[in-house]
Parts: structure tokens; C-alpha cells; sequence
């Protein structure tokens, strides 16, 4: 699964001339948080977030009333408080990745360029956040298979062939790093298996069942 697969395009952009008033107009009506900042050739040149308004307020008057702050919004341009060190991705990055970039720098959505600089879209961590409900096709019926499995080649082989012999189907299949050396952890989305004998066989086999549950 990559970027340009979750990511929202076309993405919604604003230029360094914008206004900051005009600016947050979009984000609310968009129920966007932050909003990428391109030239004129659709370049990315930096991005601004609902988070810069009390930087704005502060930085031009400590202690502002409300008419104010509004004439104030209305005459300060993007460019004057935008971020021009934006972290980025691509279309073709993995989606894992980008949500490493995301939880590693703390930021909660990515503007997505291409190879001229250009914004073609935008992921946050709510695309993340779906993709993740997909993987483990979360809302689909079925049981819920938490396993500890032996490391080595043949593994999600003898997986499938266990589920067949119960007369089920893999809906999806998840891997994580296990407790112990030369083990992994496996979430298995099941349909239409037999609950009890999917779990003999899958013993039988080398595997720790850690949980199962009909969801």
C-alpha cells in the first residue's frame, strides 16, 4: 500500500499572499488542520496550521482585544508565519513510512510532492488511521486469531493450508516482531472457519494461539 493510494487529491492550497483570516476560513470549512503553501507553479513552499493563530496574536501584539485580533488576521499574510521547513513525502512511499515520519517528527498530516516539487495531495494521520483499520479488516466479521509462530520460510504456507482444512478463508494477515528471538507474532483475520479445530490444527502445527475471539 503506498501514499497515492490513501492520500487526498487534488490537495487544497494556498499561496504566500493569502491571509491568515482567509486561510483559516478554508481550514474550517474543509475541516482541514493545516494547508500546504505553494508558489505560483504549484511548488511547495511551505505549510500553516490552525496551531500558528496564537503564535500570530503574540508575536504582533501581547495583548490584543477581539476587534483587533480580527483587523489583525486580516492583514497578516501566510508567508509572514508560514513553516518553510516542511517534512514531505512522495506518492510511491510505502504508507508505513510515512506514518514513521509522522511519529517520528510529531506532526499529524504530510504534504505529498512530486518529483518537481509539486504538492499532488495530502496524508494525515486519519488516512493512517483507516489504512490500519483495513489491514486488520477491522468491521468484517470473523475470528480473530492471535498467534506466536516459529520463524523460517513455510509459515503463512501451513497458515493458509490450516485455515483451508477448516473450511475457512484469510481475510488478512499481520505481522509484528515477537517477544523472543526466532519468533513472530501474527493477528489473522479468519471467515467461515471452525473455531476449535482451526485452533487444534494451528497448535498441532508449532503455533501459540495468544487469543481468539469471534468479532
Amino acid at each position: 500500500m503506498l501514499v497515492q493510494s490513501r492520500m487526498s487529491a487534488p490537495a487544497v492550497t494556498i499561496t504566500p499572499d493569502t491571509v491568515f483570516r482567509e486561510a483559516l476560513k478554508v481550514m474550517h470549512y474543509r475541516r482541514f488542520r493545516r494547508l500546504p503553501v505553494v508558489d505560483e507553479s504549484g511548488r511547495l513552499v511551505g505549510i500553516v496550521s490552525e496551531r500558528d493563530l496564537p503564535h500570530v496574536s503574540s508575536s504582533y501584539a501581547p495583548a490584543i482585544s477581539v476587534w483587533d485580533l480580527n483587523h489583525l488576521l486580516s492583514s497578516v499574510e501566510i508567508k509572514q508565519v508560514m513553516t518553510t521547513d516542511v517534512i514531505t513525502t512522495t506518492p510511491e512511499t510505502p504508507i508505513e513510512d510515512a506514518a514513521r515520519l509522522m511519529a517520528e517528527n510529531k506532526v499529524g498530516g504530510l504534504p505529498v510532492v512530486n518529483e518537481h516539487g509539486h504538492v499532488v495531495g495530502v496524508i494525515t494521520e486519519t488516512d493512517i488511521f483507516k489504512a490500519f483499520v483495513e489491514m486488520f479488516a477491522g468491521g468484517h466479521p470473523g475470528l480473530r486469531l492471535t498467534l506466536v509462530v516459529p520463524g523460517g520460510n513455510g509459515v503463512l504456507l501451513k497458515l493458509g493450508e490450516a485455515v483451508s482444512k477448516s473450511g475457512g478463508h484469510v481475510v488478512s494477515v499481520v505481522s509484528f516482531p515477537g517477544e523472543s528471538a526466532g519468533e513472530r507474532g501474527l493477528v489473522v483475520k479468519v471467515q467461515d472457519a471452525n473455531k476449535d479445530q482451526l485452533i487444534d490444527v494451528l497448535q498441532a502445527l508449532g503455533s501459540h494461539v495468544v487469543d481468539a475471539r469471534e468479532v
